[in-house]
C-alpha cells in the first residue's frame, strides 16, 4: 500500500485539462499569466537590464515557458525520467538566472516547479524535486527563518492541496464516464428488451393464426383427397379465411398493444370464446387492469390453448376460467376430453414449450397435461 502511495501517478483525467469548468479554466490561465507576469517583470524591472542583458532575459522567458509546456505535456503521458529531466532543467535555469542577478524570477521558477512537482508527480520523485527548489529558494530568500519555513510549509501544503483536488476532480470524470456507459448499456439492453418483446408479440399473433389457418387448409386437402363434396371443401376454405381475417384483426390487437391500447381482458375472452363451439368462460375474483405483458401472456395463452383443443378433441367442450387473486391471476383452460382430430398432427403452432417460456419470463408458471376427461392448461402470472 505504501508502495503504491508513494509510485502512483495521478490519473490523466486528473492532469488533463478536459471536464474542466469555466471557472476553473479562467483560474488556470489567470495563474499562469500572473507567472508569466512576475517572470517578466524579474526579468526587466532593473533600468540596468538593456542590450545583450534584456535579450538573454526575453529567452530566458521563452526557454522556461517551454519547459514548463514540456513539463506538464510529459507529466500528463506519465513519463516520469523525461519529467525529471525537464524539472532539473527548469531548476537549473532558475540558478542561472539567479546568478545573473534576476532573483524574483529564479524564486518564480524555483517554488513554481516544486508546486507543480507535488500537483503532478509520483510522491516518490515530487518529495524530492520540491524539496531542491523549496531548499533554492531558502537559500537565497532574505526573510528569517521561520519566516521562509513558513512560506514554504504554505507553498507546499499548497502543492499537494492542488493534488488532492486534481485526484477527486479525475475520480468524478471517471465516475460520470461510468455512469454515462450504464446508461448508455441500460438503454440499449432496454432496447433490446423492447425488440425481444415486440418479435415475441408478432410471432406468437403468426403462430396462432397460421395454424388455425392451416388447421381448416389440411382439412380441406383431406377432404378433396377423399372426394368429399364442394360444400365441406368450400366450408374449410371459408373457415380458413375467417382465420386469416382474424388473424389481421389479432394483429392490429397486437399493434394497439404495443402502444398501450388493450382491450378489457375479460370482454376479449368472451369474443374469444364465441368463435368457439361448445366453450365457455367464467371469471372470478375482483376485476382489475393487468400490466401489459401479464395481459398479453394470458390472451395469448388462452388463444393457443383453445387452438389445440380444436385440434386435439374437436367438438370437446371447452371451459376458460380466468381468477383474480391478490398476488396473482390464474388462467385455466381444460376440455372434456374426446377421440384426437383427423387434425392432430397439422400445424404444431407454438405449443406448450413457447406458452411456458412466456410465463416464465414474468416470473409465472405453466402447466398443461391430460387429466380424468380430457386436457388442462394452467396459467398463473404474479402481479
Amino acid at each position: 500500500m505504501t508502495q503504491n502511495l508513494w509510485t502512483r501517478w495521478p490519473s490523466r483525467e486528473a492532469l488533463g485539462p478536459k471536464e474542466l469548468s469555466r471557472p476553473r479554466r479562467l483560474l488556470a490561465w489567470a495563474v499562469r499569466l500572473l507567472v508569466l507576469g512576475a517572470l517578466l517583470w524579474g526579468a526587466f524591472h532593473d533600468s540596468r537590464v538593456h542590450g545583450w542583458v534584456a535579450l538573454a532575459g526575453a529567452g530566458g522567458v521563452l526557454a522556461a515557458g517551454g519547459l514548463a509546456w514540456a513539463l506538464f505535456r510529459t507529466t500528463l503521458d506519465h513519463r516520469l525520467w523525461a519529467s525529471l529531466a525537464l524539472a532539473l532543467m527548469l531548476l537549473a535555469l532558475a540558478a542561472g538566472v539567479e546568478s545573473v542577478g534576476f532573483r524574483s524570477a529564479a524564486i518564480v521558477l524555483w517554488c513554481g516547479c516544486a508546486i507543480a512537482a507535488l500537483e503532478r508527480l509520483p510522491l516518490g520523485a515530487a518529495v524530492p524535486t520540491a524539496s531542491v527548489g523549496f531548499a533554492a529558494f531558502a537559500v537565497v530568500n532574505d526573510d528569517p527563518g521561520p519566516t521562509s519555513a513558513a512560506i514554504i510549509g504554505g507553498m507546499a501544503l499548497a502543492g499537494y492541496a492542488l493534488r488532492l483536488d486534481a485526484e477527486a476532480r479525475g475520480h468524478a470524470q471517471r465516475l460520470l464516464a461510468q455512469e454515462r456507459a450504464a446508461r448508455a448499456a441500460e438503454a440499449e439492453s432496454a432496447a433490446l428488451a423492447e425488440r425481444a418483446r415486440i418479435a415475441r408479440e408478432i410471432h406468437d399473433v403468426l403462430a396462432h393464426s397460421l395454424s388455425a389457418q392451416l388447421v381448416h387448409l389440411e382439412a380441406a386437402r383431406l377432404l378433396i383427397e377423399r372426394g368429399a363434396g364442394r360444400e365441406q371443401v368450400l366450408e374449410r376454405v371459408v373457415a380458413a379465411r375467417g382465420m386469416a381475417r382474424d388473424g389481421l384483426e389479432e394483429t392490429r390487437q397486437s399493434l394497439s398493444a404495443l402502444r398501450g391500447e388493450l382491450t378489457p381482458l375479460e370482454d376479449f375472452l368472451t369474443d374469444l370464446v364465441r368463435a368457439s363451439e361448445g366453450a365457455e368462460v367464467t371469471v372470478k375474483g375482483e376485476r382489475r387492469p393487468l400490466p401489459v405483458e401479464a395481459s398479453q401472456a394470458v390472451r395469448r395463452v388462452a388463444q393457443e390453448a383453445l387452438t389445440n383443443a380444436r385440434k386435439h378433441a374437436p367438438g370437446a367442450k371447452v371451459c376458460v376460467r380466468l381468477e383474480y387473486s391478490p398476488r396473482e391471476v390464474t388462467l385455466d383452460v381444460r376440455d372434456s376430453g374426446g377421440s384426437p382430430g383427423e387434425l392432430a398432427e397439422a400445424g404444431g403452432g407454438y405449443g406448450l414449450l413457447g406458452m411456458r417460456e412466456r410465463a416464465e419470463l414474468l416470473g409465472g408458471s405453466l402447466a398443461a397435461g391430460p387429466e380424468e376427461e380430457g386436457f388442462v392448461v394452467t396459467l398463473k402470472v404474479p402481479l
